[in-house]
């Protein structure tokens, strides 16, 4: 048997997949626009990977070798995909029990379209920072928000945009948080000094998106707004039994999330403390899901089944209240864990043939000074989330990459360990078929082109500490860090 061996490929080749990814995902959004996450962005990333393999394959990479490649990428976003199937099950029995709706109830009397989109950004970020976790934020407390958002006449977009800064804000600052932890240990320093670091960027990016959202509340066009929000109250109140002890049980599920339960059990106790809420508190809705009239037991098991596999719908009397008040449970996920398993496999041959491992050594090559390392780092942060896919290789892989060159330069390694936050964790939500961006997209029903204009934290982050290294703003070196 002949061993082929294996060639370095030219900067070109490597980048040949990740150009025929792009260009078949504009034409798609170009066609298809909203409805390309429905199953054409699928087939061009499987496409994207096939023509990795071919590029792969020519420069002596072996089927088993890029097929491992590929389980070991899909392995990598398993904790995500269960994530996600259990989201969608507790948002199912969520609606069921009446929690959802009674937030939407309580928070629509709090809040007004004026201040709502500030007051949205300010609460996930308090409920993300105490959780740290972003994805349950916004898969409970974002739903209820888009929620009220929608029912005072604001823009999808715009909602999506103040819960995802907010969120994504909590969870960069969370020292809970795995993100916060992942960065500096593939930099070489210590989470609270990390923390305290990256704040120094962090608090400004937030700072000027909170402004932002504010000022949008005022100066926004009231076209569209509904500042008579009795009707939907009404409505609210006349279908479901609305009362504070529905609070419990998202209480209980932040609790177990701050005292470092792990994401999937908490999920699960959430999603069954919903089914049960939806017993004691909301046996009329369960006999109107289930389609029975009598037999309560019956009912509430097909009820509670219903909510959590497949889509299920409460009718009031309000049309607008009636489009908030369904969920697509666990099938409604599934859309969105094929979009995953497909980016992970191009993500999977890209990396084990070498190809992303290219491309990065060249951009290293055009970092001469302090200013361009880092916007080096952020760019490769950024790259790795559109073609990796994943949150995590975002961080890792870059982290490993740049860790030894800020070492030669003598930056301390909290530089490295924000940039990559400041980068690799902001913008994974703005990639459609990113595992961050489809899941979050999926969760609150909007498109991610369609909130990613407002994802204003997202946006400004990367490029403040992009600022803050051309400037020489607060960049530590090594001797400073050790004598700190």
């Amino acid at each position: 048997m002949v061993n082929i061996e294996k060639k370095k490929p030219s900067l070109l080749m490597a980048l040949l997949p990740v150009m025929f990814l792009t260009a078949l995902i504009s034409i798609n959004v170009f066609i298809f626009k909203d409805d390309s996450l429905s199953g054409s962005n699928q087939i061009v990333l499987i496409l994207s990977a096939a023509v990795a393999g071919i590029v792969a394959f020519s420069h002596g990479y072996k089927w088993d070798h890029l097929l491992n490649g590929i389980v070991k990428s899909i392995g990598s976003a398993m904790s995500a995909i269960l994530i996600l199937l259990l989201i969608g099950a507790l948002a199912g029995t969520w609606l069921l029990s009446g929690i959802v709706p009674s937030m939407i109830y309580y928070g629509l009397q709090i809040l007004n379209p004026t201040i709502f989109l500030l007051a949205a950004c300010v609460v996930s970020a308090i409920v993300s920072l105490a959780t740290g976790s972003s994805w349950s934020t916004v898969a409970t407390l974002g739903v209820a928000l888009l929620g009220i958002g929608r029912t005072l006449g604001l823009p999808d977009g715009l909602i999506g945009g103040a819960i995802i800064s907010g969120a994504y804000f909590g969870d960069k600052m969370s020292p809970l948080s795995d993100t916060t932890n992942l960065a500096p240990a593939m930099a070489g320093t210590d989470i609270f000094t990390h923390i305290r670091y990256m704040a120094l960027t962090t608090i400004p990016s937030i700072s000027i998106t909170l402004v932002i959202f504010l000022i949008m509340g005022f100066t926004r066009s009231q076209d569209g707004i509904i500042n008579d929000v009795e009707p939907v109250l009404s409505a609210i109140k006349g279908t479901f039994n609305i009362t504070p002890w529905l609070f419990a049980v998202p209480v209980l599920v932040i609790t177990l999330i701050v005292r470092k339960t792990p994401a999937l059990p908490a999920l699960l106790i959430g999603t069954l403390a919903g089914a049960l809420f939806a017993l004691i508190f909301q046996p009329h809705i369960i006999y109107e899901v289930s389609e029975m009239e009598n037999k309560f037991h019956v009912a509430s098991y097909i009820a509670i089944m219903k909510s959590m596999y497949t889509e299920i719908s409460v009718t009031t009397d309000n049309e607008m209240v009636n489009s908030l008040l369904t969920t697509g449970g666990m099938r409604g996920m599934l859309n969105t864990v094929w979009l995953i398993i497909c980016a992970m496999i191009f993500g999977g041959i890209m990396e084990s043939s070498g190809l992303l491992q290219r491309i990065t050594e060249s951009v290293i090559k055009l970092a001469h000074n302090t200013g361009s390392l880092i916007a080096s780092t952020a760019g490769t942060c950024i790259f790795f989330n559109i073609t990796a896919s994943d949150q995590y290789l975002s961080i890792v892989v870059p982290g490993r990459m740049f860790a030894e060159t800020y070492k030669d330069r003598g930056l301390a390694p909290e530089n490295l360990s924000r940039t990559l936050e400041d980068s690799g964790t902001v913008t994974s939500v703005l990639v459609p078929w990113n595992t961050c961006g489809a899941t979050q997209a999926t969760v609150l029903g909007v498109s991610t082109l369609t909130f990613l204009p407002y994802c204003f934290f997202n946006i400004i982050s990367p490029l403040m500490t992009i600022i803050f290294a051309y400037f020489n703003i607060r960049i530590r070196k090594l001797k400073d860090s050790k004598n700190k």
